[in-house]
């Protein structure tokens, strides 16, 4: 057995497919078959031309048009005549190995690219080197995995996803993810309960211990995975799995009803995002509103920036798919562990504390503009509310809203439409700014707080290293109190308070936070019935009770173990 962090609930047994990124290594070698080589390059060409054909068809279909460009842009370049004609000279000419002729033409291209002025053309640099990449594992034999069109169901392992891995996988194969790394709070965990795919991650060496074909059973609540089980622990599971889908049922019964506690305070239970087709996992588990879409995918999953109209109409598709509910969108969020291979960014000690997110927007202000543009246009089409991420001063809420203004005023000279109610917030996230919520509260019309990175800045703890892991803790006093901080400061300015953390969707923190007053808790869409279970089967009297104790408490364990105790109590 094997154990490591459960990243999003569900029971599954099934076949592994281990993906291993294996290094691409070319050696020159002189060669007397040239037709044999000619051959080899254009069969690797061919095979490379069905998937990516494959790829865009399926992205375009499942997440939009402009993301499929990435995929088309790279079909571009394998029917380039120059490019695979210089390939076929090399080998003709200089009698070489087709996978070196290849590497020397992709590296030439890239040069010509990277030197040049014109932005859009440095841009082609990056397709040239991931589609000759493509082609060279095929020449070489080194297995290309396909996550787009798979056969069979299966238990995917690898050292960990890329979110254009989750954009293109066939997700109804996938029955569960297995990595080396991550915590609960990586990528993969939260697109796996975005995606409502069973998952552990932090295995370590999960990828070593597994081979193609093993069979897998795993838990995605506690972490437990088993390689080859015995027929008497497959059946174990296969209960298990019985008894999750009844539970699954039974939540089913929710559906409808309002989040309110036993003594009647009302609460929104809202999900977090990426992209305008996770509306549909929404809707599916009614959630009340989406407290956090992360437009950082729409920038990822793309070759460029994004522009105005593409951003207009992802926007606008949310906004009509919740139906009049409340939208909250959060500007731009890159930086830290997430870039873009189009845009380069000096190399920094801290990327986490360095240069990302609100700062980037506030010193790149035309990227800014271009998607407040399209935020405030879309904002006609549902109830949006604009959120700034990473906030740590007063001055860079004002120069933000600042910046709001010009774009509305810019809007109304060009006689185009945008809502007057469009709700303005900010995250909380960064110490400094849970210190001074009280003057921010009065300059915002809600806060949102971002556990997440809350936790890490507060604890001084990056989150993605396992070796310190265990000082990653929601449940430490002094992240408690700057939440509760937080939520008195809004409230005594009249101001609602939310959360997008992973801790909003916590079975052991929504009784605490419900104490100290949360008005929104926004979560994966997994989480939302159980949430709607736990909120309506409590009074928020008796949870302020409960909280005011946990503040009294001086030890993350200790608080941990008390709620352990709680809910085995009110099962």
């Amino acid at each position: 057995m094997m154990k490591g962090i459960g990243a999003s609930p569900g029971i599954a047994i099934g076949k592994a497919l281990v993906v291993e990124e294996s290094e691409i290594v070319i050696e020159k070698k002189s060669i007397s078959d040239i037709d044999s080589e000619l051959k080899k390059l254009s069969d690797a060409v061919l095979i490379s031309k069905e998937e990516l054909t494959k790829v865009k068809e399926k992205v375009a279909q499942e997440v939009g048009e402009e993301e499929a460009e990435i995929f088309g842009a790279h079909l571009l370049v394998l029917e380039d005549p120059e490019f695979i004609g210089e390939a076929e000279n090399k080998i003709k000419n200089e009698n070489i190995n087709a996978e070196y002729a290849l590497n020397e033409v992709k590296d030439m291209f890239v040069s010509i690219f990277e030197s040049m002025d014109n932005a859009y053309m440095k841009e082609r640099a990056a397709d040239v080197k991931d589609v000759t990449n493509r082609v060279l594992r095929h020449i070489l034999g080194i297995k290309v995995v396909d996550l787009s069109s798979l056969s069979d169901e299966i238990v995917l392992v690898a050292h960990d996803l890329t979110p254009s891995d989750t954009a293109t996988m066939d997700k109804a194969k996938v029955l569960g993810f297995l990595t080396d790394i991550g915590g609960r709070t990586s990528h993969t965990a939260i697109m796996s309960r975005t995606l409502e795919i069973a998952a552990i991650v932090g295995l370590s060496d999960v990828t070593k211990q597994v081979n193609d074909g093993d069979m897998i059973i795993f838990d995605g609540d506690v972490g437990e995975v088993y390689i080859n089980p015995d027929q008497k622990l497959i059946e174990e599971y296969e209960e298990k799995k019985r008894l999750f889908e009844e539970e699954k049922k039974a939540l089913e019964e929710l559906k409808g009803k309002e989040s309110v506690t036993l003594d009647g305070k009302r609460v929104e239970l809202a999900g977090n995002i990426g992209t305008p087709n996770d509306v549909e996992g929404l809707i599916k588990n009614d959630a009340e509103g989406v407290g956090l879409y992360r437009t950082e995918f729409l920038y990822m999953n793309n070759d460029k920036f994004p522009e105005e109209e593409t951003q207009y109409e992802a926007y606008k598709a949310v906004l009509e798919g919740m139906k009049g509910k409340p939208v909250v969108i959060r500007t731009l969020d890159i930086g830290g562990d997430k870039k873009l291979s189009y845009f380069e960014m000096e190399e920094e000690m801290n990327p986490f504390l360095g240069y990302r997110a609100i700062r980037l927007c506030l010193d790149r202000t035309d990227i800014f503009k271009t998607q407040l543009r399209a935020l405030y246009r879309s904002s006609v089409h549902g109830k949006l509310r604009i959120m700034f991420p990473m906030i740590s001063s007063l001055e860079e809420l004002l120069k933000a809203k600042e910046i709001c203004e010009e774009v509305k005023s810019e809007l109304r000279d060009e006689n185009i439409a945008y809502s007057d109610d469009v709700e303005v917030g900010m995250m909380i996230e960064i110490p400094s700014a849970a210190i001074i919520s009280d003057v921010l509260a009065k300059h915002v019309d809600f806060f949102s707080i971002g556990t997440n990175d809350l936790i890490q800045y507060t604890c001084a703890v990056d989150r993605m290293n396992q070796k310190i892991s265990y000082l990653y803790n929601q449940f430490n006093p002094a992240v408690l109190r700057l939440i509760n901080l937080v939520i008195k400061n809004a409230h005594a300015e009249g101001k609602w308070v939310g959360m997008c953390g992973e801790s909003a969707g916590d079975q052991k923190m929504i009784p605490i936070l419900l104490g100290f007053g949360l008005d929104e808790f926004s979560m994966s869409p997994i989480s939302i019935l159980r949430a709607r279970r736990l909120v309506t089967s409590v009074s928020q009297a008796d949870m302020k009770k409960l909280s005011d104790e946990i503040l009294g408490l001086t030890r993350a364990e200790e608080i941990e173990a008390y709620m352990d105790k709680f809910i085995e109590n009110n099962k």
